[in-house]
């Protein structure tokens, strides 16, 4: 459904650090650096789609987080969203809802939120059963 989503940051170094601790569980690496352009694209394999793409802002303006928008990891398992959770909020990352049953959205549905460094609402989540 989607090729690419794409984050801004206001500290590149700072935002690379988090994102490659936290996307490292779901097998998401980094493969692609661009530090003078301010650019960093993650994927499970470079030729494919989809990618997360993190960036300085084109426009030269601060990155700002949107207000309702959060962008979603889909992870294989439950432990994989402990984990995923667990690596933001080590690398400086804020709560914003642990790990746990979201019955409200369906009954398999297992999520964890949290911020990362630049405001950005992050969700991991697994769809299947226990």
């Amino acid at each position: 459904m989607f090729s690419h989503a794409t984050l801004g940051t206001n500290d590149f170094p700072r935002a690379m650090a988090f994102y490659d601790a936290l996307l490292a569980p779901l097998g998401l690496t980094r493969f692609h650096t661009d530090a003078a352009q301010g650019h960093a694209g993650y994927a499970a394999n470079p030729d494919a789609s989809p990618q997360f793409w993190l960036m300085r802002p084109i426009d030269g303006g601060p990155a700002t987080a949107g207000n309702g928008a959060t962008l979603a990891f889909e992870a294989p398992d439950r432990a994989t969203v402990r984990a995923v959770h667990a690596a933001g909020l080590a690398q400086g990352g804020a709560e914003e809802g642990s790990p746990g049953l979201r019955p409200h959205y369906h009954a398999d549905y297992y999520g964890a939120y949290l911020r990362d460094p630049d405001g950005n609402k992050l969700c991991c989540v697994c769809h299947r059963p226990a």
